[in-house]
C-alpha cells in the first residue's frame, strides 16, 4: 500500500517547490489491547503515511503509566477497543504530512496527550493550560480514539485500532497532529526525556504551577509513584522548608527523602487518620498537599491535612469508576481550597522543550524516577511491575 502526497521541498537550486511525493504504509510492531481487561497483544501493525498537518514518529522509548492501566480497566466506560494505547514517548520525526511547517525529518520530539493549537481562547489565555480540541472531552482521557478527520492511521488484521489521547506511544511508529507535538533538543536522552511526556511534568507542575508552593512552607505528597517523586521534587525546587511523604509501600521512602521529602509516612503505622496524624505534627495541617493516587478517601484525607484559613489540596490522580467524594462547604468557608491539575499546568509546546533543556542542565533528576529499562516487548512484565508497587517508572525501549 502507498499513496501520493504534496509536499514543499527545497529543490536543488534552494528553491521550494510543490511536489508529489511517494508516502508508504509502514509495518512494525505495537501493543495492542483488543478487550477491555485483557493483557497486553504484541502484534505487527500498519501504519498509514500522515495526512494533513499530522506527523509520523519513530518511538524510541515510552514510559509506562498508570493511566494507559486505568484505560484497560471495564470500569473505564469511555474506552475503546481494540485500542494502542501509550502516551508518555519520546521519539525522531519520520515523515510529515502536508502543512506542517515546525517540524522536519530527524527532528526529537515527544509527543503530547494535551495538545496546544496556539489560536484557541483557552491557548491563548495564561489562566489555563487546556486547548479547544478536548475543553469539551468527558473525560482527560478520551476524546482522541481518531485523527481529526474521524480515521485512524493504524490496521491490524484488517481491523481499525483505535488511537490513545492522540499518542499511542505503545507502538514502534505512531501519527500525531502537528500541535499535539513537541520539538526537544537534538542532544536528549529520549529513554529519560520520555518522562516530560507526562509523569514527571504532570508531578512537578503540580506543585510549581497549580499548588504554586511558596519558600517556607509545609507540604505534603500523597503517593510516592513516580508522579508523586516529582510532586516532591517540586515542593524542593519552590523552597518548601517540610515535605511529607505518604505511602503504604514503605520501599518508597529512601528514593522520597533523596529527591527531597523530610519525612515519610505510612498511614498503617498510626491509630489515627493520616490527615489527624499531620496536623499534630505542623500545628494544625500543612500549607500545600498534593494527592497522586487517584483515590477518593485519600483525596479526602489530602484536603483535610491541609491548615484552615488557606491550605490548598491540589487533586493529581484519576479515580476511574467512582463518583467523587464530598466538600463540606465549612472546609471551604474556614479557607481550604481544592484545585486539580491537568498534565501540571504546563503549556505543553511553550514548556516540554524547556523542561528538557532543565533536565539537560541537572536542574533535576530524570534519571531516579526510572526503577527498569525493559525491551518493548516486555510491557506485560512492566504493567505487573507497576501494579505490584516494584516500579515508579518503567521505560521502554524498542
Amino acid at each position: 500500500m502507498a499513496n501520493f502526497q504534496k509536499c514543499t521541498i527545497v529543490s536543488p537550486s534552494n528553491e521550494t517547490e510543490v511536489q508529489w511525493v511517494l508516502f508508504q504504509v509502514i509495518k512494525c510492531k505495537a501493543a495492542i489491547v483488543w478487550e477491555a481487561g485483557k493483557p497486553f497483544s504484541l502484534e505487527e501493525v500498519e501504519v498509514s503515511p500522515p495526512k494533513e498537518h499530522e506527523i509520523r514518529v519513530k518511538i524510541i522509548a515510552t514510559g509506562v503509566c498508570r493511566t494507559d492501566d486505568h484505560a484497560t480497566s471495564p470500569s473505564f466506560k469511555e474506552g475503546l477497543f481494540p485500542v494502542i494505547l501509550g502516551h508518555e514517548g519520546a521519539g525522531i520525526v519520520e515523515s510529515i504530512g502536508p502543512g506542517v511547517t515546525r517540524f522536519k525529518p530527524g527532528d526529537k520530539v515527544i509527543p503530547l496527550y494535551l495538545p496546544q493549537c496556539g489560536q484557541c481562547k483557552f491557548c491563548l489565555s495564561p489562566k489555563t493550560n487546556l486547548c479547544e480540541r478536548i475543553s469539551k472531552a468527558k473525560t482527560p482521557i478520551s476524546d482522541q480514539d481518531l485523527m481529526l478527520d474521524g480515521t485512524s492511521r493504524f490496521m491490524c488484521k484488517g481491523k481499525q485500532i483505535y488511537h490513545f489521547m492522540g499518542t499511542s506511544t505503545f507502538s514502534e511508529y505512531t501519527v500525531v497532529v502537528e500541535s499535539s507535538l513537541a520539538k526537544i533538543d537534538p542532544a536528549a536522552p529520549l529513554d529519560k526525556v520520555c518522562l516530560t511526556g507526562c509523569g514527571f511534568s504532570t508531578g512537578y507542575g503540580a506543585a510549581i504551577n497549580t499548588a504554586k508552593v511558596e519558600p517556607g512552607s509545609t507540604c505534603a505528597v500523597f503517593g510516592l509513584g513516580g508522579v508523586g517523586l516529582s510532586a516532591i521534587m517540586g515542593c524542593k525546587a519552590a523552597g518548601a522548608s517540610r515535605i511529607f511523604g505518604i505511602d503504604i509501600n514503605k520501599s518508597k521512602f529512601a528514593l522520597a527523602k533523596e529527591l527531597g521529602a523530610t519525612d515519610c509516612l505510612s498511614p498503617e503505622d498510626f491509630k489515627n487518620p493520616i490527615q489527624e496524624v499531620i496536623a499534630e505534627m505542623t500545628d494544625g495541617g500543612v500549607d500545600f498537599a498534593i494527592e497522586c493516587i487517584g483515590n477518593i478517601k485519600v483525596m479526602k484525607a489530602a484536603l483535610c491535612c491541609t491548615t484552615v484559613g488557606w491550605g490548598t489540596c491540589v487533586i493529581v490522580g484519576v479515580a476511574v469508576g467512582e463518583e467523587g467524594f464530598v466538600v463540606s462547604p465549612l472546609d471551604l468557608i474556614m479557607g481550604r481550597k481544592i484545585n486539580a491539575t491537568f498534565f501540571g499546568g504546563w503549556k505543553g509546546v511553550d514548556s516540554v522543550p524547556n523542561l528538557v533543556l532543565d533536565y539537560m542542565a541537572g536542574k533535576f533528576s530524570l534519571d531516579a524516577l526510572v526503577s527498569y529499562t525493559l525491551p518493548f516487548d516486555k510491557i506485560n512484565e512492566a504493567f505487573d511491575l507497576m501494579r505490584q508497587g516494584k516500579s515508579n517508572r518503567t521505560v521502554l525501549v524498542y
